[in-house]
């Protein structure tokens, strides 16, 4: 059996500083574990670097300490967007909520709403404001 020479308890190193340095970049690592928005089978990684330094007589070593974590991305998500002009050239988008563009769907309240997701009813109201009765011009109306 030998005797232990170097004698640096890294769990107590600086006053347990690198300890708890330690313990909350393993928390942020396992919330990010936890994180149903992350690939489950990501890597990451918890690294603790020890910087030293030493002066001519290399006596006294001054030694830093960095704990760092890498975490998963979050998952990417996707939509689709349909772009247009108007008449006057300016441009349109919207996020297509139908799937496909100028299909009408119901939505979770069983609202029928338009391929990017405004309610009938509101589109109808404005179209029905929009309507000139030819008739009634003739008519001098």
């Amino acid at each position: 059996m030998t005797d232990k020479t170097i004698k640096i308890d890294l769990s107590k190193i600086a006053n347990t500083a690198l300890q708890e340095k330690v313990d909350k970049e393993l928390e942020k690592v396992l919330d990010n574990i936890l994180d149903l928005n992350t690939e489950a089978k990501a890597t990451r990684k918890v690294t603790i670097t020890l910087t030293m330094s030493t002066d001519d007589e290399r006596t006294v070593v001054k030694t830093g300490m960095e704990v760092k974590s890498t975490l998963a991305p979050q998952k990417g998500v996707a939509t689709t967007v349909i772009v247009g002009r108007d008449e006057a050239g300016k441009i349109h988008a919207n996020e297509l909520k139908s799937g496909i563009p100028g299909q009408t769907y119901f939505d979770d309240n069983g609202d029928m709403r338009t391929d990017t997701g405004e309610l009938i009813e509101k589109v109808e109201q404005q179209e029905n404001s929009k309507i000139i009765d030819y008739n009634q011009k003739k008519a001098g109306n």
